[in-house]
């Protein structure tokens, strides 16, 4: 289980301001004093927090700046693995601290109190005095002077400093008379130094997007203690009632957890194998992996949500290292059985028109809102789409009466990933049978949902004609691997006129020349899914004429938002001026999954693909550090040329013309394939001296190891 319930850390779904000592230790929250008295709750998206700061995913270092009753508040938290919890509260406003979950107060002076909790005596020390005020008899409730900053330190009563938490910088006397930081400053700064230095970042044309992405995961992580679980739902202000969220305190959701535990990939390993598990326990026995699971609304039994678990985990295999060597194994041995079991299951229960497969929701006894078109719709995952306007529900079959692109495309896409992870674990039969499906359903698929009138790929109704309204679905067929490479450039390049799915707002939900379009929600917005998956197809195909403007212009999009409201959003306006902040506009302000429009954008510098990485400069000057691989840190950095380096360590050296692909790193050989024009520098798996590949012509292959030193030779390319 990953990461586990102990320690100190901002997993309490109910606060951003500030930290449990878990499993059952004492909770900690800071707030203001307003003039009805102390504010400590809210604090969400919509109301009252202002900028989320760095956090680690342990919890070792955090913060986080909010406003209430007219007053800002920035909180600093060293917290992590251990006993100890040291935090810094600043606040032009009198300061509240609430320490919850007691089962005594022992005894309390100005600048101390002693607590018990879980069966365990705690100090409970600040830098400057607090008067006690009114709160819950299980809570310890301290104000303090107004414009006066907090120092906090709370440790088990044996392992705590004596006379407070110790000095802070420009402290007043009471403070520590000597003028120096004292041990929770020093715990702090020296937390917030390594988060820099090992966290990932990104600098130039990418932006801040590798903080973004961060925190939209780890400020998401919550404890359950209902299942004794730390979860990562794509959205902690969307689950939990008390932040004005829909559900009780957590939910999962399916092609959620997919994404988010793909963007934390990019974060840390062992994080992201924790959160693509969490949803896989909920399968049922058939093997479908439900819409949602919730402590208070339960889970959806009638139907499941888009097949991108395998894509997902596979692509976050890739990407955890150089080679197969290096990769994380326990990744795919973990989560095979489950997504096996799912893929299998489609095409037993979502067999709709001409035998392709649909959208569905099957009948639950008790549950009258199942086996409707408005639940088929919901499995789809994108609710509300004008996709959907005029199909029905064939009760036959338990789908629509409508043949979908994107679910035939996604489920081709899903075996093909799978035969990939099946050989990889040795299970050979089973990756031929899957391949051979794949190859099947694709000769199928391309035949029926091909519209030859439009001159591109729709939905195909039970009627055998092809439905009019466009989406960016209709690019997952490059990602099915559907059309010939003529056809899918073709296509790609229909789909992305600016009036269709182009633009500088690309990849809407809907086409803007659709009836249907509306600018909201699914039936307009930008989400980061869809555009994920649609870009996918079209790197399939090597389409980076088409791809690389409109990842630029997504990941505009998305440092805009951020820079903006400090957001990283569930969906993205596709019209300029509007202003998503509103919940009625029905945008969260913090979403996991929105982190995939910078995962795409790291992409252009950096890919992860089956046959290696793909290296290349973006035009622009960049840079991306510290991606977690099992080889080490690897960065990669973009300017006169682009240079990849893996632990401080020189591994490529290109000029901006050049693109290297099919990237391999073992202990004893250096594989891959150099196009375009101009020269690379590729250092050996023995660190020697590079060795330089010129590129004049066609692609040139090379070798780099004991049997194949420097071998080079001129290749076709793909």
């Amino acid at each position: 289980m990953t990461p586990v319930p102990t320690g100190w850390n901002t997993w309490d779904v109910r606060t951003h301001t500030g930290m449990n000592r878990l499993p059952d230790g004492p909770r900690v929250r800071f707030g203001v004093l307003g003039p009805e008295g102390p504010v400590l709750d809210g604090f969400t998206w919509r109301d009252g927090l202002e900028r989320l700061g760095p956090h680690t995913v342990d919890g070792s270092y955090a913060e986080v700046t909010v406003r209430a009753a007219g007053q800002r508040l920035r909180l600093e938290f060293a917290g992590g693995p251990g006993d100890v919890l040291d935090a810094l509260a600043e606040s032009t406003g009198a300061i509240v601290l609430s320490v919850e979950g007691l089962d005594d107060i022992e005894e309390q002076t100005d600048l101390a109190a002693t607590v018990r909790a879980g069966g365990v005596r705690w100090t409970v020390a600040t830098s400057t005095p607090g008067r006690r005020i009114e709160g819950p008899a299980t809570a310890l409730v301290l104000a303090f002077g107004t414009g006066a900053d907090v120092d906090l330190r709370i440790a088990p009563a044996a392992a705590a400093p004596q006379g407070g938490a110790g000095p802070h910088r420009g402290a007043a006397p009471q403070r520590g008379a000597t003028g120096h930081d004292g041990p929770a400053d020093e715990r702090r700064h020296g937390a917030a130094r390594t988060a820099e230095r090992t966290s990932l970042r990104s600098t130039g044309w990418l932006g801040d997007a590798a903080d973004a992405l961060t925190r939209a995961v780890t400020w998401n992580t919550v404890y359950a203690p209902d299942t004794g679980r730390v979860l990562t739902p794509t959205s902690r202000d969307f689950v939990c009632a008390d932040r004005k969220g829909f559900y009780g305190t957590w939910a999962l959701h399916a092609w959620d957890t997919f994404f988010t535990g793909l963007t934390a990939s990019a974060v840390d390993r062992d994080y992201a194998r924790g959160i693509f598990q969490q949803i896989l326990p909920y399968a049922d026995g058939t093997g479908m992996i439900p819409n949602r699971v919730s402590d208070d609304r339960g889970r959806t039994d009638d139907r499941s949500q888009p097949p991108v678990g395998a894509l997902t985990v596979y692509q976050a295999y890739l990407a955890g290292g150089l080679s197969p060597e290096t990769r994380d194994t326990a990744l795919l041995g973990t989560t095979f059985p489950a997504l096996l079991a799912w893929h299998d299951w489609w095409p037993r229960a979502r067999r709709g028109p001409h035998g392709l497969l649909a959208w569905g929701s099957d009948p639950v006894a008790g549950d009258s809102a199942s086996a409707t078109l408005d639940r088929a719709r919901r499995e789809s995952g994108l609710d509300d789409s004008p996709m959907y306007d005029e199909a029905r529900y064939d009760p036959a079959t338990h789908t629509m009466d409508l043949a979908d692109v994107g679910l035939n495309a996604l489920h081709i896409a899903d075996a093909e990933a799978l035969a990939d992870i099946a050989g990889l674990l040795g299970e050979h039969a089973t990756a031929d049978r899957l391949r051979a499906e794949a190859a099947a359903a694709r000769t199928v698929a391309d035949r029926l949902l091909w519209d030859d009138g439009r001159g591109g790929y729709r939905n195909l109704t039970s009627a055998g004609t092809h439905d009019p309204h466009v989406s960016p679905t209709m690019l997952y067929a490059l990602l099915g691997g559907l059309p010939d490479p003529g056809r899918a450039a073709t296509v790609a390049a229909d789909l992305l006129r600016p009036e269709v799915l182009g633009g500088v707002r690309p990849l809407p939900s809907v086409a803007r020349n659709d009836p249907g379009f509306a600018a909201t929600y699914w039936r307009g917005r930008i989400w980061a899914p869809m555009a994920y998956l649609a870009v996918r197809g079209l790197r399939r195909y090597g389409l980076t004429e088409l791809s690389r403007p409109v990842v630029g212009d997504l990941l505009r999009l998305f440092l805009h938002e951020w820079h903006e409201h400090g957001h990283v959003r569930e969906n993205y306006p596709a019209v300029d001026g509007e202003n998503l902040t509103n919940l009625r506009k029905r945008s969260d302000g913090l979403m996991a999954w929105g982190g995939l429009l910078a995962y795409l954008a790291f992409g252009e510098l950096a890919d992860a693909r089956p046959d290696g990485w793909r290296f290349a400069h973006p035009g622009e000057p960049a840079e991306l550090r510290n991606l977690p691989l099992g080889d080490g840190r690897l960065d990669v950095r973009a300017a006169g040329r682009l240079t990849v380096r893996l632990d401080g360590g020189a591994l490529l050296d290109m000029a901006p013309g050049v693109v290297v692909r099919s990237y391999r790193r073992t202990r004893d050989r250096v594989t891959g394939t150099a196009e375009g024009v101009g020269d690379v520098l590729v250092t050996p798996p023995d660190g020697g001296p590079p060795v330089p590949v010129d590129v004049r012509g066609a692609p040139r292959s090379f070798t780099l190891g004991p049997d194949g030193a420097g071998d080079m030779w001129e290749g076709s390319g793909v």
